[in-house]
């Protein structure tokens, strides 16, 4: 007897429990796992609150730079290194430069008297000039009147430099080719015809003459050119003034006459080295030269 009721009482929890575990199944939220109440509406798939937006942080500004910084950073735009030659940068101008440092030194330290056999065997006058034109008209731009302290030396060093960064160093050789050439001529072949007339001695037909300065005011007249107006102009002006001052002193007539000659040479070559700047910058500035400097740059690539 009390085994048969042990029995079914068994059988009857084993019968109910999974129909409790059932239910209990039902009950449950599937995506939470939480145990629902019956009878109790909106419990399923309730919406979660989002958290509160954080507060943006405001951005962290850096402290003003000071003035010296600001100072160097304004320099380095600048780029005031540009205005002297480099042996890459401006070959024509560095190289010029440092033969004419040679000879300066050779005028300072060598011995006077082969300084002087040196520099005439070099001078333009009417006499070498018929005799070996090509010769002493190259022979001498290599040396300095005044040596490399001289205003001209400078004006060579910073006007050269500028103008072949903006033309090339071929065509700023031709630029001051042309004006030590042409206005030496000018200032040498009237006294010749001066001499044959009978207006002048002959003895000026041997002189001393010699130097860049020709040269160097050619360039200053070019260069100004390719300059903007507010630097153009002051330029022109200063320049102007002083070969004009030195005329009007009238201490050495005919060098100081090649020198308002050499400047107004330059000032005629404006259409030319505009003409010259605007190609070269056009290149420059092709997808063909872009092409090629990103071929050369780029290791591993064979050009086409």
């Amino acid at each position: 007897m009390d085994r048969s009721t042990t029995a079914t009482a068994t059988a009857v929890a084993t019968t109910t429990a999974p129909t409790a575990s059932s239910a209990d199944a039902a009950l449950k939220d599937p995506q939470t796992g939480t145990l629902l109440l019956d009878g109790v509406p909106r419990q399923r798939g309730a919406t979660t609150v989002p958290p509160a937006p954080r507060p943006a942080t405001p951005p962290v500004l850096a402290p003003p730079a000071p003035p010296v910084s600001r100072a160097l950073a304004r320099l380095r735009s600048l780029r005031p290194w540009r205005l002297l030659p480099t042996p890459t940068g401006t070959p024509f101008t560095f190289g010029y430069a440092v033969v004419l440092t040679v000879t300066a030194m050779v005028t300072d330290y060598a011995d006077p008297s082969l300084v002087h056999a040196l520099q005439q065997g070099s001078s333009t006058d009417v006499a070498h000039l018929v005799r070996e034109p090509v010769l002493v008209l190259l022979a001498s731009a290599l040396w300095m009147a005044g040596g490399i302290t001289s205003p001209y030396a400078i004006g060579f060093v910073l006007v050269l430099t500028a103008l072949e960064r903006r033309i090339g160093g071929l065509r700023a050789a031709g630029v001051f080719l042309l004006g030590h050439v042409v206005a030496t001529l000018a200032t040498e072949v009237p006294v010749g015809l001066s001499v044959l007339a009978g207006d002048l001695p002959d003895s000026s037909l041997h002189r001393l003459d010699y130097g860049i300065s020709f040269g160097v005011a050619t360039s200053v007249g070019a260069l100004a050119g390719l300059l903007r107006p507010w630097l153009r102009w002051p330029l022109l002006v200063v320049f102007g003034s002083m070969v004009v001052g030195d005329l009007l002193e009238f201490a050495d007539p005919m060098t100081d006459w090649g020198h308002v000659m050499s400047l107004a040479i330059g000032v005629s070559t404006w259409p030319l080295v505009r003409g010259w700047r605007r190609a070269r910058t056009e290149a420059a500035s092709s997808p063909a030269a872009s092409a090629a400097v990103h071929t050369a740059q780029t290791p591993g690539t064979a050009a086409a």
